[in-house]
């Protein structure tokens, strides 16, 4: 058996998978909050005692995706106190070696297992079959990354692009930017704004300016969950105003960075939009806020104009993924 895990900021998402002549079959499953653990390698224990040991699967192999830049099979994770070492978990669960990636690799990873029904395509564009392809998902935080045709397969490689400089493209951005880098001080990566705490900050800035007021139901209702996603609802719903003004402003920096991440890698095979926040906000993404900022670069607009844009649609790529690497020895 193979054990595939998702690992980011909020949860922890292990699988046992089988290998076949496609793509690896998911199994059993387990959830764990991130944020209960001491280390990874607890997570990946307790797996094995009341999931894969209760069920007498032997693992074989385990490949894990970590939202973090992994080096040298370690990664230290950009929004937890974890640092994952292949190593590490090799001892305990018994194996020679492990596979170590990138979260956001791990879903560039996932994409080669998926069918059209797990996309949702926003620009149908004209691939380039043997092109550079780019991923960007934005979830606890944004990761970006690249996939490059060898020949044979579009092989991924990861990026920490989601932390370069957040670069605003019209006066209200400008303000933001300048509120971000008094709030945090000093640089201001796109991850400031482009990711759930990042869209809590982008209405803390409409609200704090004097550009938006938040009502009073509103207010409560972010006492009791998660504001990000009371945000974004509300903003979907069309219920509150300053709610549809912060989605607005984050589904055009969405659009902005995409299309700067495809002309970076020259992406001309197409842009996978990951990540757990996509999916969740599929109506803003189809309007035109996202592909006009997507293809507002002046002289290249023909260009981004062509490229195929889809929505990854399955929460399971990146353990897919990981699973993958497990499969193919990375």
């Amino acid at each position: 058996m193979i054990l595939g895990g998702d690992v980011g900021g909020t949860k922890c998402n292990l699988a046992l998978f089988e290998a076949g002549s496609g793509a690896p079959v998911e199994g059993t499953s387990r959830r764990y909050p991130s944020g209960n653990y001491a280390r990874f390698e607890d997570v990946v224990a307790e797996f094995v005692r009341t999931v894969a040991g209760l069920a007498g699967a032997k693992i074989t192999s385990a490949g894990f995706g970590v939202a973090g830049p992994a080096v040298d099979g370690v990664c230290i994770a950009t929004n937890l106190p974890w640092v994952v070492d292949s190593r590490s978990l090799a001892a305990v669960l018994g194996l020679a070696r492990v596979a170590l990636v990138n979260d956001v690799e791990a879903n560039a990873y996932g994409i080669a297992a998926l069918g059209p029904a797990d996309f949702e395509v926003l620009n149908a564009g004209t691939r380039d079959a043997r092109g550079m392809q780019a991923v960007i998902a934005a979830g606890t935080g944004l990761g970006e990354a690249g996939l490059f045709w060898d020949g044979k397969m579009h092989r991924p490689f990861s990026t920490e692009a989601g932390h370069a400089d957040l670069a605003p493209g019209n006066e209200l951005e400008d303000a933001l930017v300048v509120y971000l880098r008094k709030r945090f001080g000093g640089h201001v990566s796109w991850e400031r704004a482009l990711s759930g705490p990042g869209l809590r900050n982008v209405f803390d800035f409409l609200r704090e300016t004097g550009r938006g007021e938040a009502e009073g139901w509103l207010e409560e209702e972010m006492k009791k969950e998660d504001p990000s996603a009371v945000i974004s609802r509300a903003g979907l719903e069309g219920t509150s105003r300053i709610c549809v003004a912060a989605l607005n402003v984050f589904v055009s920096l969405y659009g902005s960075e995409a299309g700067n991440l495809t002309l970076r890698l020259m992406a001309s095979g197409g842009l996978f939009i990951g990540g757990g926040i996509a999916p969740k906000i599929l109506a803003k993404l189809r309007s035109r806020e996202f592909l006009e900022a997507f293809s507002a670069k002046g002289r290249m607009r023909p260009v981004l104009e062509m490229v195929p844009v889809r929505v990854i649609l399955n929460d399971r790529t990146a353990l897919l993924g990981a699973a993958r690497c497990a499969m193919l020895g990375i």
